[in-house]
């Protein structure tokens, strides 16, 4: 990658964080003196975005954004990267009844460079790359989803329908169908985010079933989705990679630039 990581890592902080815009027509983005929230209905994900804060600010801080989604009835989420101050707002963040899920690491690549080194991927013998755009599919990605994580996606499920009817020239759903013996298996799902304006697009889900791991499926499907983004002139793809996922992407040139932690407070 040619771009610096700190330099990278402040153009992310201030067009998908300090400068985000809406996910949906139903979200709506928030600036507070110190937070930049995205704020909605279930449909939506909720949560902090961006923070400026220091060692005198947190807590009222974290107090007002506890009250803000308390008051709308929504759970949320307040998303903590490695470099987001003060040193100690996780510690204060679990003060205020948050808990936190497992960290990720944000890697990003050049959109170019990842398309040059995948060049010629495809899904293994028998696979099948299919785009989703119905009600049935995202049943499809859901179990997938649910087999791979292990979590509930219920309410990932909602927010996949209500952003392809709402956004589906910004939203891509993906499905791995493998072929055998005449049925259709859904062996994994994907889905990217398109950011009109930020030359970032975002990868997110990449849920592969236990068997098929180790066959080259996800790999295909970052290639897939990367030749897409190439193609809509985006410059830069960005991942919330689990440790799983992290070393394949590494090697297919994604750098790391920070982790992030998933704090939620549910009510």
């Amino acid at each position: 990658m040619n771009t610096d990581h700190d330099e990278l890592l402040a153009l992310l902080d201030t067009r998908m964080r300090r400068g985000a815009e809406p996910g949906t027509p139903a979200a709506r983005i928030e600036h507070t003196p110190h937070v930049v929230r995205q704020s909605g209905p279930e449909s939506v994900w909720n949560g902090i975005l961006w923070s400026d804060l220091d060692a005198g600010t947190a807590d009222a801080a974290i107090a007002e954004q506890v009250r803000h989604y308390t008051g709308l009835g929504q759970d949320f989420e307040w998303t903590l990267y490695g470099h987001d101050r003060p040193a100690d707002l996780a510690d204060r963040l679990v003060a205020a009844g948050f808990t936190a899920d497992e960290p990720e690491t944000l890697l990003v690549a050049e959109v170019a460079d990842l398309v040059r080194r995948t060049e010629g991927t495809r899904a293994p013998a028998g696979v099948e790359l299919r785009e989703v755009t119905d009600e049935a599919g995202v049943a499809q990605v859901v179990a997938v989803h649910e087999a791979a994580f292990g979590t509930d996606g219920t309410r990932l499920g909602r927010r996949i329908l209500a952003q392809l009817a709402a956004t589906p020239e910004t939203f891509r759903v993906h499905l791995a169908i493998a072929h055998q013996d005449g049925r259709e298996i859904p062996v994994c799902s994907a889905r990217m985010e398109l950011h009109p304006g930020t030359g970032f697009a975002g990868l997110w889900g990449g849920g592969t079933l236990e068997d098929w791991r180790g066959r080259g499926v996800y790999r295909a499907l970052v290639a897939h989705r990367a030749r897409i983004a190439a193609d809509l002139g985006y410059e830069y793809l960005r991942v919330d990679a689990s440790d799983q996922s992290r070393p394949i992407l590494e090697r297919l040139g994604f750098a790391a630039l920070t982790t992030m932690t998933p704090y939620q407070y549910e009510l």
